[in-house]
């Protein structure tokens, strides 16, 4: 799926697997392209809730959003509400669990034909791991398992994750991790933090008989695009933010650190704007441009698709805008699992080669990476530092003199050869779930 973060985790590793000699057979939902260079089967989900979310997308892709877009997605979804009603009452899981079943069906039968010698389960979505799993214990091949997200959510520092959740759907996600942990060959996370809480809640990790783990960073590919221009300083300073916003995610801390450095620098109201790029405004935020009158301010440009005029893709167009920026903003999050997770957004700011405006929470490994590659650092809920950043970004830029980050990106093909290390002895044909 163009643009979408777990998606291009997943494709963007593809090209240096082929170039290793590994032969792909990729199931996934439908919600994207379908992939041309291997074999790629596309399923939709048999619970009635994650049909309804699949078939959205797949009538967006096929027929845009018009009219019969309406039509039929209304149609389904009354239609569907009662057995939707059903499944949350009966189980309480997330959605997307059901795509577990048509992935193990079909993944079973390509095992048994033998066309399968190793099992790779991405996600992000947790159904992968699931029929990964399943996948594992009915056929005994190696399963490796990639997981992007804690599949456990810490609410404190003093929280090991231990106890089992209320949620039902929590406290699945919980059994799963100790699944992994037990029937993966190998599992890797893609923080130190991550896999830390992981062995504390897990100590069977790393033992005779269970998975071996370890840390892959993501990274990301380079841009297609033409090498990068000097930086050209032009009438504004351009704040830009790329990737999805949240209540816990909020462009609203820009605003406020805004606010406050135009009352000290009155000149900064029309020069100052924030970007935002790919999602819609949080209500935190939507908020905050009310309160300060600040429609003019904060530009929300939306998703960035494909350009039918010039060809561009939606993330060749993204890529395009980051190297155009004065500042890329890096929102964290606020919550206690930021410290088992970085931002994929953070990889591909790397390439951009603009300095990052980084507001970070408890995580020691993302702070240390962005203070060796020279970066403005702030931590969430330190609103004087914010604002103190913020101050100092307008001087810099009001002398021309933006700190020139170290260009010392991260790429894929890191994360593929540390990958192969640990797994080579049962790479041949692999069979990829990712949902």
């Amino acid at each position: 799926m163009d643009g979408r973060a777990a998606s291009l985790t997943i494709t963007d590793k593809i090209p240096f697997f082929l170039e290793a000699g590994v032969q792909p057979i990729v199931l996934s939902a439908i919600t994207g392209l379908k992939d041309t260079r291997f074999p790629h089967q596309q399923f939709l989900a048999w619970g009635p809730a994650a049909f309804r979310f699949d078939f959205r997308h797949w009538i967006a892709n096929q027929y845009g959003r018009g009219f019969f877009y309406k039509l039929t997605t209304r149609t389904v979804s009354i239609l569907l509400t009662p057995f939707i009603a059903i499944e949350k009452l009966l189980l309480g899981y997330s959605s997307q669990w059901s795509w577990a079943i048509p992935a193990f069906l079909r993944g079973y039968w390509l095992i048994k034909s033998g066309k399968v010698d190793v099992i790779y389960s991405i996600g992000s979505a947790w159904s992968a791991h699931l029929a990964g799993v399943w996948l594992k214990r009915a056929t005994g091949i190696p399963l490796i398992s990639e997981v992007h997200d804690p599949m456990v959510i810490r609410e404190n520092p003093e929280d090991l994750g231990i106890q089992k959740p209320k949620n039902r759907d929590a406290r699945f996600r919980h059994y799963l991790e100790g699944q992994l942990c037990k029937y993966s060959d190998y599992v890797w996370w893609f923080t130190d933090g991550a896999l830390h809480y992981v062995k504390v809640r897990n100590p069977n990790l790393d033992t005779p008989g269970n998975a071996r783990s370890f840390v892959v960073m993501p990274g990301a590919n380079p841009p297609i695009t033409a090498e990068r221009a000097s930086h050209h300083y032009d009438t504004h300073l351009n704040l830009c933010h790329f990737g999805s916003l949240a209540n816990d995610r909020s462009l609203s801390i820009i605003l406020k650190a805004t606010h406050t450095l135009i009352a000290k620098y009155p000149e900064t109201r029309q020069i100052i704007k924030v970007h935002a790029y790919g999602a819609p405004l949080d209500s935190l935020t939507l908020e905050a441009i009310k309160h300060y009158g600040y429609t003019d301010l904060l530009i929300a440009h939306g998703r960035l698709e494909r350009d039918p005029l010039t060809g561009q893709s939606g993330r060749e167009r993204v890529a395009q805008k980051m190297q155009e920026a004065d500042v890329l903003i890096l929102l964290h999050g606020c919550d206690e699992w930021c410290s088992e997770y970085i931002p994929s957004k953070f990889y591909d700011y790397l390439w951009a080669g603009r300095p990052i405006w980084a507001i970070t929470h408890r995580n020691l490994q993302l702070d240390q990476m962005l203070r060796e590659r020279g970066s403005y650092v702030s931590i969430d809920g330190d609103e004087t530092g914010i604002v103190k950043t913020l101050e100092r970004i307008w001087l810099d830029w009001k002398q021309r003199q933006l700190i020139t980050p170290m260009h010392d990106p991260i790429g894929v093909d890191q994360a593929v050869a540390q990958i192969l290390r640990h797994v080579e002895p049962h790479l041949d044909s692999m069979e990829v779930i990712g949902a």
